[in-house]
């Protein structure tokens, strides 16, 4: 990760609802998806913009291939559209892209534009879009514990770059879930032990930008401790000292 993106916000999007946005208007699921590529498209001209470094989302977890066949081909078509048509804006852009999960379940040629997108925006330094896809953070996890066992001996920051496939941590500042579902759905749960976390009724083909705004907002009025105590408490019992 570049030291410009590294300085800013790591925030994470669970990009949930296109297919009840879908549903409600009587429209195939597809178009559910399609519209929430198009305001993917628009969180990431805009993320660099309100001190968002990198944006990491929840594309196709592993549980998703229990979906229909026809809706699995679908996403992964979407990706393929994607890479296709936005790897020149990115790197127009200075976004770096990076997908994550498992491969071995994907096409060999799909893996192939995988690659060449990666390396084309391997440079992009304004911010870093982390795309998870076929991805588990439980088999992730267990994934670094099978490479530990082998170790004489193992600390947190080894442990979390086992994590990360050997990046540098990763920690979530902020994790937005939309559709007004409150879980992780296995989701970066290592990097998120301290994130702040934000859940809105918003379907993800609805998410704007002043949305985006709100959770910053929203995110900036707490109080992260990271385990201690606040200023205040602190300010208070050292007063209390006598």
């Amino acid at each position: 990760m570049s030291d410009n993106c590294a300085n800013k916000l790591h925030v994470a999007c669970i990009m949930d609802g296109n297919g009840r946005w879908a549903a409600a208007r009587n429209i195939p699921r597809l178009q559910g998806h399609r519209a929430g590529v198009e305001v993917l498209r628009r969180i990431v001209e805009v993320a660099p913009n309100h001190g968002i470094g990198v944006l990491t989302v929840y594309a196709f977890s592993a549980d998703n291939w229990r979906r229909p066949a026809d809706e699995v081909e679908d996403l992964i078509s979407l990706l393929r559209s994607y890479l296709d048509t936005d790897t020149e804006k990115l790197v127009r852009d200075g976004v770096r892209l990076t997908i994550f999960g498992r491969r071995d379940r994907l096409s060999d040629s799909l893996v192939s534009e995988i690659e060449r997108s990666e390396a084309a925006t391997q440079w992009g330094d304004v911010l870093h879009l982390r795309v998870a896809i076929d991805y588990s953070s439980r088999e992730t996890i267990m994934a670094a514990a099978r490479a530990a066992a082998g170790l004489p001996e193992v600390t947190r920051e080894m442990f979390g770059k086992l994590v990360t496939g050997g990046a540098d941590q990763i920690d979530v500042d902020l994790l937005i879930r939309t559709s007004g579902e409150q879980r992780l759905s296995d989701f970066l749960l290592w990097e998120s032990a301290y994130a702040e976390l934000f859940f809105t009724k918003r379907l993800w083909p609805d998410f704007t930008e002043a949305d985006l705004v709100e959770a910053l907002a929203d995110f900036r009025r707490r109080e992260r401790r990271f385990g201690g105590t606040s200023d205040k408490a602190a300010e208070s019992q050292s007063f209390a000292v006598t």
